[in-house]
């Protein structure tokens, strides 16, 4: 490993602890701020920070060249997934913490190969067997003792579904669209369709905002803005099974900031699930041999 490597896989490192810390920045701005103002703000603040990186590459002319028609349709499609996640993301964790939140998104990376058999995608036996294990972490995250699973828990499963999709979507037109600027797009696009819900269902004050600022700016500036650009740097240099790795960390760090900033406590039980949906998160990214 050369130094241009240590260097990326630090940044992946601080991409995951800030992905992951945000989840407590959500949990946090949920008690000041209803789900789609919340979303709204942040990720309009989210696309407008992206906007100096890419008018930056622009300049030095490091950045993909896209048509006008590909950006706006890829970037409707996975604002549209964006919005759906996130929105559940945001309801769900008003009613479960932080660290089952993060774990129970982090679930997408195992969906993603399943749904992927119904657009005639194959995929290895490594991918079942990360799929039993993640169920099983998932009964023993989310399910209690009386055989009931928490409201928030599966409302942000659902969320974890629309968090495939977009993978799947942002996967169909990675080598189409310049990453920022979809990026920036759909952030915009999710933010559009917050706004305009919030705007009719829910009520808003100075003082709500003034509450929740911290987590909001966080949400925005650094889960957005600064840790995406972390993960487009460092991964000009990382090796792409150890970048998906190490940004499996995100689930960790969700639990830990949970902890930390919020009180939040972890029975025996959902450690345990959450060392198996990591580990079966780590199972599904790794690389699997092909037949011939």
């Amino acid at each position: 490993m050369n130094k241009k490597q240590i260097r990326a896989n630090i940044l992946l490192f601080l991409t995951a602890l800030i992905w992951g810390f945000a989840f407590s920045a959500q949990r946090f701005g949920a008690q000041y701020l209803k789900p789609f103002w919340f979303n709204g703000i942040r990720f309009a603040l989210g696309s407008l920070s992206l906007v100096p990186l890419i008018v930056y590459r622009k300049r030095h002319g490091t950045s993909v060249q896209n048509t006008a028609k590909n950006l706006l349709v890829a970037g409707i499609l996975c604002g549209i997934c964006m919005f759906a996640g996130a929105s559940l993301q945001q309801i769900g964790i008003e009613t479960t913490t932080a660290g089952k939140a993060g774990f129970v998104t982090g679930l997408y990376v195992v969906l993603v190969p399943v749904i992927g058999l119904f657009m005639g995608r194959k995929t290895g036996a490594m991918t079942w067997i990360a799929v039993i294990i993640a169920l099983l972490g998932l009964y023993l995250l989310t399910v209690t003792e009386k055989f009931k699973i928490g409201k928030g828990d599966l409302i942000v499963l659902v969320g974890s579904l629309f968090w495939a999709f977009h993978i799947l979507i942002i996967d169909h037109f990675s080598q189409k669209t310049d990453p920022l600027e979809l990026s920036s797009v759909q952030f915009a696009v999710c933010s559009f369709f917050s706004l305009i819900i919030a705007f009719y269902t829910e009520e808003i004050s100075a003082g709500a905002v003034k509450g929740a600022l911290i987590p909001i700016l966080y949400g925005g500036f650094c889960s957005v803005g600064i840790a995406y650009t972390l993960q487009v740097v460092a991964q000009k240099d990382a090796e792409p099974s150890q970048a998906s790795l190490i940004l499996c960390l995100e689930t960790v760090f969700s639990v830990l900031g949970g902890m930390l900033l919020l009180n939040e406590e972890m029975t025996l039980r959902n450690i345990c699930g959450c060392f198996l949906m990591f580990g079966a998160i780590v199972i599904a990214q790794l690389p699997q041999r092909k037949n011939k």
